[in-house]
């Protein structure tokens, strides 16, 4: 019989000793009949509403130890359940099991935290400012002129932690079961592209550290100018040290660019970050890794230039939806 609490066992008895049917209490309570049927024969052949004793282990928690976990792990959502088993008040020892089936009777798992940035108040208010300011904006007249750009880094060996290995029992530690990693993925390289509502720039590589100087010269002008030069196009660019550099500045300005403001530490408002997602699993997806950085990037350029153009348009499109999830979030990080 399913548990119904003392005042809900006494409301049925008084209804049925009233004179109301079982079908008509059931539907009042919202219970099923053969609880109040199981109800009304125990109280019948008992004299007692209670229910009968029930087998299984007693529990070692009290109410208020149980509700001192759930508000322990809302308020401390990083907490361990070891650390709240061994600070639990009443004296009496836990298992840390028991914590996780008391926290996973309220709702409460553990999963793999999102990683985002350090925001801070300052951080978020220009977050919500600028997007308040452009949610208004709209694919046909503003998102699909805008030239959206970034830099992203790929390793050689890159090593996705939702990868899983399926191995028998005992075998954590044999050879073929373990993802062996080189340190730093194995080196690198580090990219510049750019995507429009239309087109897309040439992947290019960046090598070393990138500058002022070398972002003026190598990727600005014989790259972005020309996604640039057609009519009410915005060029967004983060606020990177080589993109807020006077150099940088003056060679906009110089070309009459429209340049997008930017808020700060705002990957999420820009739908390159995405592209480049769509990239990695592209280049994971290869049966043969490239073994060294020249045919990394090479696989990178041929792999850039194969993802869709609807796949572009559909995430420049996502704009209004990122503004107002930037909005719902008071400015703070987004599932973007």
């Amino acid at each position: 019989m399913s548990q119904l609490n003392a005042s809900v066992r006494e409301n049925a008895l008084g209804r049925l000793q009233a004179g109301q049917s079982q079908s008509e209490v059931a539907r009042a309570l919202w219970v099923s009949q053969s609880t109040i049927s199981r109800l009304w024969h125990r109280f019948q052949q008992t004299g007692s509403s209670a229910p009968a004793p029930r087998s299984g282990r007693p529990r070692v928690t009290t109410q208020a130890q149980d509700r001192y976990i759930r508000v322990t792990h809302l308020r401390h959502r990083f907490q361990s359940a070891s650390v709240t088993a061994r600070a639990l008040p009443g004296g009496r020892r836990i298992s840390v099991q028991t914590v996780r089936n008391q926290l996973h009777t309220t709702g409460l798992h553990a999963y793999r935290p999102l990683r985002g940035n350090v925001l801070t108040r300052r951080h978020c208010q220009a977050r919500m400012q600028w997007a308040n300011q452009h949610l208004q904006w709209t694919l046909a007249n503003n998102w699909r002129h805008v030239v959206f750009s970034d830099e992203s880094y790929f390793l050689l060996q890159h090593h996705d932690s939702r990868r899983r290995v399926y191995r028998r029992q005992g075998g954590r530690y044999h050879q073929q079961c373990v993802d062996e990693a080189p340190p730093h993925g194995g080196g690198g390289v580090m990219v510049w592209g750019a995507i429009t509502n239309t087109g897309r720039s040439q992947l290019m590589e960046v090598p070393g550290r990138l500058n002022a100087q070398h972002y003026v010269q190598d990727i600005l002008q014989p790259h972005a100018l020309p996604l640039l030069a057609a009519p009410r196009a915005q060029f967004q660019h983060d606020n990177a040290r080589p993109h807020t550099a006077r150099l940088t500045t003056n060679l906009l300005a110089a070309n009459n660019v429209n340049t997008l403001p930017w808020p700060s530490l705002s990957p999420d408002l820009n739908p390159i970050e995405h592209a480049w997602d769509e990239l990695g699993r592209r280049l994971n997806a290869r049966v043969n890794a490239p073994p060294n950085r020249r045919q990394l990037f090479q696989a990178l350029q041929q792999e850039w230039d194969n993802i869709p153009q609807q796949t572009l348009r559909r995430l420049i499109a996502s704009m209004p939806r990122r503004c107002q999830a930037v909005i719902d979030s008071r400015g703070s990080n987004t599932r973007y």
